[in-house]
């Protein structure tokens, strides 16, 4: 049996002093915010934003987003459908037609609120009350629509291409605001990533799993493409999507990898909570020799807005 380890003695007054002038120290007082005040510009507020932590990366993501379009650089967004149902779908069409995110990418049901609010301008039905007659995702309209385009067109297109087509042939389509509708009539790719089962559409009798399956596929391709070309000093931006596009970006990032696109890119991940994926296979993974990742949370309507305003703010400074 071993004796008892011996516990010693910590004399408070033999401790060694540093000097506070002297010391490293993380926060100066040249980093502090400027007090916000009633009347300013948004440029005044951002400039008064503190120089310390997300503020701090929010300008360095600022200055990466303009430093590439600028270039005529790549600019890529992945985005989930909250994305769509926080009431954001004209932001993002606004920086498609102004040039400045030159691809979309997204889930499949992206699709259902893109469209939807399209055709009926309103979207997100209350899953808790319908799920309990069996009522929740049985749209006629909206399965049809989507299912009819992509059996169409889809295996010789890709999904968002299908859709975006039809929307546009449509008179009575909000196409301003339709993500798809913008990425065909502006020829920039938007993509869709479909898991099968996890989107309403897959429930009703006109799905089919062979032009899905076709359709799908072929805007993996095209977003491979994407992402090779994001490999040349671009941006990739995963707003609301925890589990499909990080993991579709990991793939496309590998397939372009073992290509021989091995540049270094800027990505950043938002979303209101932090997940793993998001963090790991865009924020972290993707720069491993290289490029920089960024992590911003919040929710989607607040969060998004302010970037944009704040990168619109940066472009027009370099002007």
């Amino acid at each position: 049996m071993t004796g008892k380890p011996r516990i010693p003695h910590l004399d408070p007054a033999k401790l060694s002093f540093t000097t506070l002038r002297t010391r490293p120290s993380k926060v100066s007082a040249q980093a502090l915010a400027t007090p916000p005040r009633a009347g300013a510009s948004f440029d005044d507020f951002l400039r008064g934003l503190p120089d310390i932590l997300a503020a701090r990366d929010l300008r360095s993501l600022l200055g990466d987003v303009a430093t590439a379009h600028r270039a005529g650089k790549m600019i890529a967004v992945g985005i989930g459908g909250h994305v769509i149902k926080t009431g954001l779908s004209p932001v993002l069409c606004d920086l498609m037609r102004s040039g400045i995110v030159n691809a979309v990418a997204g889930n499949g049901s992206i699709c259902i609120h893109d469209v939807e609010l399209a055709l009926a301008g309103k979207t997100s039905e209350d899953v808790d009350d319908s799920l309990r007659d069996g009522s929740f995702g049985m749209a006629g309209e909206t399965a049809d629509f989507i299912l009819d385009a992509i059996a169409a067109e889809g295996p010789r297109v890709g999904v968002g291409r299908a859709l975006g087509n039809a929307l546009l042939r449509r008179s009575d389509a909000a196409t301003d605001v339709s993500i798809l509708a913008q990425g065909a009539l502006l020829d920039i790719p938007v993509t869709v990533h479909v898991a099968i089962g996890s989107d309403i559409v897959h429930m009703h009798p006109k799905a089919d799993g062979a032009s899905l399956g076709a359709a799908s596929l072929l805007d993996f391709r095209l977003f491979s493409d994407v992402v090779a070309a994001v490999t040349d000093g671009g941006v990739y931006l995963n707003v609301g999507s925890s589990v499909i596009m990080p993991e579709t970006f990991l793939k496309a990032l590998s397939m372009a990898r073992n290509l021989g696109y091995r540049g270094t890119f800027t990505t950043a991940d938002f979303d209101f909570i932090r997940h793993y994926r998001p963090r790991t296979n865009v924020v972290v993974r993707p720069h491993l020799d290289g490029g920089r990742g960024y992590s911003f949370t919040g929710h989607h309507e607040l969060m998004i807005p302010l970037f944009v305003a704040a990168l619109r703010s940066e472009l027009a400074s370099g002007a």
